[in-house]
């Protein structure tokens, strides 16, 4: 087995990080605004608020944690000790997010927001080297591709165990006491994470090796000012805003729209959990498709395809649930085939941004790109929390006015749909890191080795 050709072992290895990462925080994406708002009785302004205020802090926080994982010297390189460093931490933080302090509003409103802060800055010290990992285990193309399709299966499947349980856990630990069943729920799902990332740290092993980083504040500035020159990096940056925040919509508004809008609540988990066994059919196929076909021009053809979906999904009859599970799992398989193409995408552009200038950007080049994921991801928990509000929408009601009707069956359809059709136009008209210009990098790349 030649360096760049990766162990089932490592693949899998490596692909339990990000599943670890998926275990708790899928659930703090698709159920925190609604614990929030309905157990713990926040308003949901307040809520949209907070998500917007609290990821701005955190995605201010990437770029700081990318430059200082590209200058951590360690035994275990440069990425991985994080992982170990920032397992358990981060396990106990999820734990105190989902607890309901027996406080006043106010008094639940701060613990809301430092609790949700010290969730976002820990998964910001485990997630942004973890990420930068993928691009220092091979250098390969196609191994590249192989580990990622791994990992979005493992990661998809992980996610999807977790959410679609998650609400059954709830009534069979906390029975009546809804708060008590989130808090121990998440609390056995955070120890399976701890445990997860640990064989992660264990599994892997850093290979490529990147030139020697300048330290000082003189250096870190020019690190920042080599990745915004680098063309393609910010174009892969819009391309993760438009997706991060059409995906974060549709996650948010997903119980609203299956308890409102289809009018079956019961139906959640399994509505959720159709739409994960797509995301794990299309991680799956993502390899064979990039083997036949240019991977950007899977990307781009995935989203149209998306963009088409979402607004159809828009014009279906409501009262038709057998569509819309058909629906949401031809999404489920489409949005998962580009997710897999967009990591490589990332750590394609580290490859051209050294064959441009000489220095290997890895940390600060994936916390760049983990810097606008989570501006994306502020502007969509807002986006949700605020169009709520406006529309009406009246936490433990048993009804919804018909302008909260409309507003959540925009909020997970057209909104995710104009999302997919920004990406579209931006990788066709911008991203120029096809296979064909692939094969040039690398070969610069290889010259000077």
């Amino acid at each position: 087995m030649s360096d760049n050709t990766l162990s089932l072992k490592e693949k899998i290895g490596y692909s339990l990080g990000d599943a670890a990462s998926h275990i708790v925080f899928d659930n703090v994406m698709l159920y925190l605004m609604f614990f929030y708002t309905d157990i713990a009785g926040l308003p949901a302004a307040f809520v949209g608020t907070m998500f917007l205020v609290t990821r701005i802090l955190d995605a201010i926080s990437d770029p700081c944690m990318g430059l200082l994982a590209d200058r951590t010297r360690s035994r275990w390189g440069k990425f991985r000790p994080w992982i170990l460093w920032a397992a358990i931490p981060f396990g106990i933080s999820c734990y105190f997010t989902y607890t309901v302090p027996d406080l006043s509003l106010g008094g639940k409103m701060v613990y809301a927001t430092v609790t949700y802060i010290v969730l976002t800055l820990l998964y910001t010290i485990v997630n942004i080297p973890y990420c930068a990992l993928g691009a220092v285990i091979t250098n390969d193309p196609q191994q590249r591709i192989s580990m990622q399709s791994w990992r979005f299966v493992l990661a998809t499947a992980g996610g999807m165990l977790s959410t679609a349980l998650m609400m059954k856990m709830v009534e069979w630990i906390g029975g009546d006491d809804k708060a008590y069943g989130f808090q121990m729920s998440i609390a056995i799902l955070a120890v399976l994470a701890i445990v997860m990332f640990f064989i992660c740290f264990a599994t892997t092993k850093e290979r490529v090796v990147a030139p020697p980083t300048s330290d000082g504040f003189k250096g870190m500035l020019s690190d920042l000012k080599d990745i915004w020159q680098n063309s393609q990096w910010r174009v892969v940056g819009y391309l993760t805003v438009f997706a991060i925040i059409g995906t974060s919509v549709r996650g948010g508004a997903m119980m609203y729209y299956v308890t409102w809008i289809m009018e079956s609540p019961k139906l959640f988990s399994l509505f959720l959990t159709t739409y994960c066994v797509g995301n794990i059919i299309g991680s799956a196929i993502a390899k064979p498709l990039t083997g036949h076909f240019c991977k950007v021009k899977v990307f781009i053809s995935c989203n149209v395809a998306l963009t088409l979906l979402s607004f159809c999904m828009f014009f279906a009859p409501m009262d038709t649930v057998t569509l819309m599970f058909c629906l949401i799992f031809i999404i489920g398989v489409l949005h998962q085939v580009m997710t897999p193409i967009k990591w490589v995408m990332m750590a394609d552009t580290v490859d051209y941004g050294e064959a441009c200038n000489g220095k290997r950007l890895t940390g600060i080049s994936f916390a760049g790109t983990l810097f606008v994921l989570k501006m994306g991801l502020a502007v969509g928990g807002a986006v949700i929390g605020w169009m709520l509000a406006a529309g009406g929408y009246q936490a433990g009601a048993t009804s919804q006015s018909a302008a909260t009707l409309t507003t959540i069956t925009l909020l997970f359809t057209v909104a995710p749909g104009i999302c997919y059709l920004l990406c579209a136009v931006t990788a066709k008209a911008f991203y120029k890191l096809d296979s064909e210009a692939m094969v040039r990098v690398n070969a610069t790349l290889k010259s000077r080795a």
